[in-house]
């Protein structure tokens, strides 16, 4: 009290009286709720008392009942004449019915006058006949009513054979007892609780044939049990073999059909596939077991039993000797009351109406087979719908392998073939009859779907790149990665810890994993992060589907080929298949990202085909991305090229047959197989994509420049001739006169291009080295150069035409202007000209035009100074186009244009590099590479009108000429080690690959 005191003052010392009205308030509240609680408690459980109350008296009234009609029975049973001794074999049938029906302890014995006691056997012979009829009669009713039981307990104990049999000789005590009569039993009106007894055994036979027919759809039990249950539900049908097979049958398709339906999940189809097979391969034995007969004249197989079902009838329904045999049960027999039975009782058999002749081999045959039909649709929708659960095809391998492992096992296997040969004079195979073919179906759907599902997120991701590149995504800024795109220059001169590897120095590239690419190679070969990371996504979804589909191949192409001797099927004979599968999807992959590229160039090529002025830079990042992109797919994705080769087509096995071959024989033809032709094939259509895209990139390049370069040759005022105008040279001349006199005079020439013309060059230089000229196909840069001298050439046909119309407005074409637009021309078609030999055709059309224009530019110049200007107008042209070699390299390293070295060179000579130079040289000349003079080819640059003099320069072919060389050495591998090279040094070499 203390305590609550204490706590209603605290209470009231920390809340107001609004506060504590609002406490008084939620209390009350609560004391209602809980006597409301309280009242409804209450009145629940007054009900349930109530009706506990009733019962109770209900149950005593029963009970006086029962027990007034139990003295009822005494008294009147007392008041009859009979034996004084109480019958035990009646209390106890009542016992055992009791315990039929109630299922409790029997009740304690009551007499009845036709229940009397068995007297000893030496008594038997003094007993008149008609109480011998009498004990006989209740002992039929003592076995009558034990019946049920008995089979009950067989029933229950899975014994169905015995059931039948004692179900079978109830109904033979009921005949011989005449309860199963029309008109009424006097048995029937002295004991009505046989009228419950003949109600229970209608139950007997259903229930009998019930479970028996539940334990023919079980696989795990012995062909003895089988034997018992078809011989319990043909003696309770009676039925014939034929229709037992097609019970058996049936039984085994209802098992299949439940099999397929139950609630499956991932880890549970795998044994429901193999519970399927393990069904189908018993279905099969049992039927031999059972069902079969050995023709006459052929002995039998001690490892192959057969016959079963016969034997077991045979058995069953034969006739014994008496006393020996019949359907009751040893405890019976040993009980004071057997001996009054008839002998029709104790020597009861049952018998079928019908003799069970053997099944012919014929109708065994082709009952089977149409029974191996039927399940085959239900197995074929069943285990496909059981197989799209199924979402790797390591899945499918591990359930193949378990199918595989149980039909091989020594228990299915051992006598497979003799068991097969015998019921359908054929082989069979379940897995290649059903499910091969369905495996391969789910096979390629997952191939097919994983294959979209990298179609689908490539696109996706060449979208992002090339919103990121276009500037369209929502950051604040461009990223590293994306400058490095929009300048590959800097991507290339960055240093990163990943330029080389950890392991570099030690680690040789023989041993350098295929698959390990290190900074600096990337770097050489221009491909930068963006392209990198398309590339590696792709790959690793590649090889992720790549390593999946091997689970299901063999880990090598012997174990392929080498069989277990006695495997049940070629688990890999549908290797071929499934590689081609993959192949194919992965061809068709390709095709879809090479669609997309499609689709994306063709919308830039008409958005740049459309703007008039210089394209936009951003537009053609994007087509530059998807150019080195198509180029570097091959390289980049080495699981691509698994995909389409398959195992037999490794990437080391082709490298070093690609090597063996270089060193063999170069003019000897090498074997295509069709694999390696597809896989030639893909390479061709990215190379092919990367080309076009190129195209649009250089056709947008050449347009933006030459416009510039077009807008000005065009400037038709006299200060915009001179702000082009560059220094000219003089030179001092010997002329002779007509006298003989020597006379020295001073001629002006041009010994540089104009502005615009070095503008154009150096802009063009600048644009290759931008996007990584070092790694541009020779094809892409050869179009380039006759792009740009075609449209160079066509500027000056419209000025040529400009001019011969003569305006009045018009400045004049003078004749130091005609000079310098002369050296212009022939130094643009000496630096823009290709000289390869497929150029043949277009350099043709541009030789006729450079022609045209220059017999016009030659017309406005004197001639008798044309014929002094000319050779030192060659010289300077000839000396300008090597001095400027190195700086336009990119332009002009796509051919050799000058011839190589020849031993007649003077052996005092140290230097090889610019020897025409006027100035004297500040610094050491530097020589030529080994490598470089190795790989050089002799060609020789000339026109019509400027001969080049005898070679002084040494240039190296095609590759090694241009600028960049020095990266394609760094990740060329080693293809003759006949010249030393720098470049070939130990360490120095694999570090930078």
């Amino acid at each position: 009290m203390a305590t609550r005191g204490a706590e209603a003052e605290a209470l009231f010392e920390a809340h107001t009286a609004a506060e504590l009205r609002a406490v008084e308030r939620r209390l009350r509240a609560g004391i209602e709720q809980k006597r409301e609680e309280l009242r409804q408690m209450v009145g629940e459980r007054y009900r349930d008392l109530i009706e506990a109350a009733d019962t109770i008296a209900e149950m005593r009234l029963s009970a006086e009942r029962l027990l007034g009609a139990v003295r009822g029975l005494q008294r009147r049973g007392a008041a009859r004449p009979g034996p004084a001794e109480p019958v035990r074999g009646a209390g106890n049938a009542r016992g055992a019915a009791g315990a039929e029906n109630g299922g409790g302890a029997p009740p304690e014995p009551f007499l009845s006058p036709l229940t009397p006691s068995f007297p000893p056997a030496f008594l038997l012979q003094a007993r008149p006949p008609v109480q011998e009829s009498f004990y006989r009669a209740a002992a039929q009713l003592k076995l009558l009513l034990d019946v049920p039981e008995k089979v009950w307990g067989a029933v229950e104990a899975g014994r169905y054979l015995p059931a039948a049999r004692l179900h079978l000789l109830g109904c033979h005590l009921r005949r011989q007892l005449q309860l199963d009569a029309t008109r009424a039993s006097p048995i029937l009106a002295r004991f009505p609780i046989l009228l419950r007894q003949v109600a229970a055994a209608s139950h007997l036979r259903s229930t009998i044939l019930q479970e028996s027919k539940s334990l023919l759809k079980s696989q795990t039990v012995s062909d003895q049990a089988v034997a018992e249950a078809l011989c319990a539900i043909m003696l309770l049908e009676d039925s014939s073999p034929r229709q037992a097979l097609a019970d058996f049958l049936l039984a085994r398709k209802l098992a299949i059909q439940q099999l397929l339906n139950q609630p499956h999940h991932g880890a549970g189809i795998k044994a429901q596939v193999c519970s399927l097979m393990e069904l189908l391969t018993t279905t099969l034995y049992q039927a031999h077991a059972l069902f079969y007969t050995m023709p006459e004249g052929m002995p039998p197989d001690p490892a192959l039993p057969c016959g079963l079902l016969f034997s077991t009838l045979e058995s069953t329904t034969g006739q014994h000797p008496a006393g020996r045999g019949g359907v009751l049960e040893e405890e019976v027999k040993l009980s004071s009351w057997f001996r009054y039975l008839p002998e029709s009782v104790v020597e009861f058999q049952p018998a079928l109406r019908t003799l069970a002749h053997p099944i012919s081999q014929d109708y065994l045959r082709d009952t089977l087979q149409q029974w191996i039909a039927m399940c085959s649709d239900d197995i074929r929708a069943g285990v496909s719908n059981l197989l799209v659960y199924v979402k790797s095809m390591k899945g499918l391998a591990g359930i193949r392998d378990a199918v595989w492992e149980l039909l091989t096992s020594e228990s299915i296997s051992q006598n497979w073939e003799a068991v097969c040969r015998r019921l359908l004079e054929k082989p069979a195979s379940f897995w290649e009859d059903l499910l091969q073919r369905l495996f391969l179906d789910r096979l390629e759907t997952l191939t097919k779907e994983g294959f979209d599902s990298i179609s689908s997120s490539s696109k996706q991701l060449l979208a992002l790149a090339l919103q990121e590149l276009e500037g369209k995504s929502s950051t604040s800024g461009p990223s590293k990665h994306v400058q490095f795109e929009h300048n590959v220059a800097l991507f290339l001169w960055s240093e990163s810890s990943s330029d080389l590897p950890s392991n570099a120095a030690w680690v040789s590239v023989a041993n350098r994993s295929q698959f390990a690419k290190s900074g600096l190679s990337m770097k050489a070969q221009a491909l930068t992060p963006c392209v990198q990371t398309f590339c590696s996504a792709l790959d690793s979804k590649l090889k992720a589907k790549l390593d999946d589909l091997l689970s299901y191949l063999p880990a090598d192409s012997s174990a392929a080929k080498e069989a277990a001797p006695r495997s049940a099927f070629d688990r890999y004979a549908d290797a071929g298949t499934v590689e081609g599968l993959l192949r194919d999807h992965c061809v068709a992959c390709i095709h879809h990202i090479l669609g997309c590229v499609r689709e994306e160039l063709q919308s830039a090529q008409s958005l740049l085909g459309g703007q008039v002025d210089a394209p936009s830079s951003a537009r053609l990042n994007a087509v530059l991305f998807m150019a080195r992109l198509c180029q570097s797919l091959t390289e980049l994705c080495p699981h691509l090229k698994q995909c389409v080769l398959g195992q037999s087509g490794s990437a080391e096995t082709a490298l070093k047959e690609t090597r063996s071959t270089k060193k063999l024989g170069k003019g000897k033809a090498q074997e295509v197989t069709p694999l390696q032709a597809k896989w030639q094939g893909v390479k061709a259509e990215l190379l092919q994509q990367s080309l076009c895209a190129y195209q649009i990139w250089s056709s947008a390049v050449t347009k933006g420049l030459v416009q510039c370069f077009t807008r000005t040759l065009l400037l038709d005022t006299a200060g915009s001739v001179l702000a082009t105008a560059t220094n000219w040279d003089e030179i001092e001349i010997q002329e002779e006169t007509e006298s003989g006199n020597s006379v020295t005079s001073k001629i002006r020439l041009p010994v540089q291009p104009s502005w615009y013309v070095q503008c154009l060059l150096f802009n063009l230089c600048q644009e290759v080295n931008r996007v990584g000229g070092h790694t541009l196909p020779k094809v892409t840069l050869q179009e380039l150069l006759r792009t740009c001298m075609a449209e160079v050439l066509a500027a000056y046909e419209t000025l040529m035409d400009q001019k011969q119309e003569k305006k009045a407005d018009t400045f004049p074409m003078t004749q130091n202007r005609a000079l310098q637009l002369l050296y212009d021309l022939r130094y643009l078609s000496i630096i823009l000209t290709v000289k390869s030999e497929e150029a043949k055709t277009s350099r043709i059309k541009h030789d006729s035009g450079i022609e045209k224009v220059t017999d016009f530019l030659e017309g406005h110049i004197d001639p008798f100074d044309l014929d002094v200007f000319t050779p030192h107008l060659n010289s300077n042209l000839n000396r300008l186009v090597q001095r400027t070699s190195v700086l336009f390299g990119l332009l002009t390293g796509t051919e050799n244009q000058y011839a190589s070295r020849s031993g007649a060179l003077s052996s005092q000579e140290q230097h090889n590099i610019l020897p025409l130079a006027s100035s004297q040289i500040r610094f050491g000349l530097l020589p030529l590479s080994m490598s470089s003079s190795r790989k050089s080819k002799s060609a020789t640059r000339s026109t019509e009108k400027v001969q080049v003099p005898p070679p002084v320069l040494t240039r190296a072919e095609d590759e090694a000429s241009r600028p960049g060389s020095l990266f394609r050495q760094l990740v060329t591998e080693e293809e003759d080690a006949a010249a030393p090279s720098l470049f070939k040094l130990g360490w120095l070499s694999g570090m930078t690959k």
